[in-house]
């Protein structure tokens, strides 16, 4: 029996990384790593960008689960990175599940990190960071899309914690910075108007193109009626656009994003990952 309980239980890591090049007009695979749970995989994208879908082969992630993730586009590349499903992050018994993610542009470079929807079940535990190093004149497009619970299920997130730590720098300088936290009775916690106002479902977008004072009313616009709001600033000579949205469910948040999504990627539709 005492051997039986000092052995810890199985848990979930994984570790990916990716580094694009351009390469006669293209961008190109420079440098491919995947460990553990993490893998990736590059879908033809038919023209000169490169798409890379992340998956978690564990099937989700629970309470001392571990995953990494690090991609580098060169000089003038086009990387789009999304996920092939929602990540959904299952009731923790004990510990946390610890996702960090590192992007670095390089000078002229554009990528777009749009994964699919975090699914947040009850009891769930989760911390995660994103850092990102934006050089020169590059694109960087953020989205990320948050559900507590899955309401069409009767599902809610009534207890738990998620920690999101954002650190956003261009040319060495601090962009953009945010801690979000839900802890304890988070059901209660989001009820409250100043926070998401009973919604289940909320999003952040970040935009540092070159052109972000000018996307504002037209996001405005396409937000419509809905809880949100879009706001340009400009840090240390560089210019960035934050919008937020919350919605009544996962469906309505998409009816929102895509259209936003679709318009800051001048036309281009969100991965085809996204309507499978």
């Amino acid at each position: 029996m005492a051997e039986a309980a000092a052995i810890a239980p199985q848990r979930a890591w994984g570790k990916g990384r990716l580094v694009a090049k351009p390469f006669a007009g293209r961008t190109r695979l420079a440098e491919f790593y995947q460990e553990g749970c993490a893998k990736i995989r590059l879908p033809n994208t038919f023209d000169v960008t490169m798409e890379a879908v992340l998956i978690n082969s564990s099937g989700g992630l629970t309470g001392g689960d571990h995953m990494e993730w690090s991609f580098s586009a060169g000089e003038g590349t086009h990387l789009t990175l999304t996920t092939q499903a929602c990540e959904k992050i299952y009731k923790a018994n004990a510990g946390t599940a610890n996702v960090t993610t590192q992007i670095s542009a390089g000078a002229g470079a554009a990528v777009h990190w749009l994964p699919q929807e975090t699914i947040l079940f009850d009891r769930a535990s989760l911390s995660r960071r994103l850092e990102v190093d934006i050089a020169g004149e590059a694109e960087f497009l953020a989205v990320e899309a948050v559900l507590l619970g899955r309401k069409a299920m009767g599902e809610a997130m009534r207890e738990g914690l998620f920690q999101d730590c954002w650190r956003i720098r261009k040319n060495g300088v601090l962009l953009h910075a945010e801690n979000l936290r839900l802890s304890g009775d988070i059901a209660a916690m989001t009820d409250e108007t100043a926070v998401l106002g009973g919604q289940v479902a909320f999003a952040t977008l970040l935009y540092t193109g070159a052109d972000c004072e000018l996307q504002v009313e037209k996001l405005r616009g396409l937000i419509g009626g809905a809880r949100g709001g879009v706001s340009s600033y400009r840090v240390a000579g560089e210019d960035k656009l934050i919008a937020r949205v919350v919605a009544p469910d996962g469906f309505a948040l998409r009816k929102i994003l895509l259209p936003v999504i679709s318009h800051l990627r001048k036309g281009a539709s969100v991965p085809k990952v996204w309507n499978l």
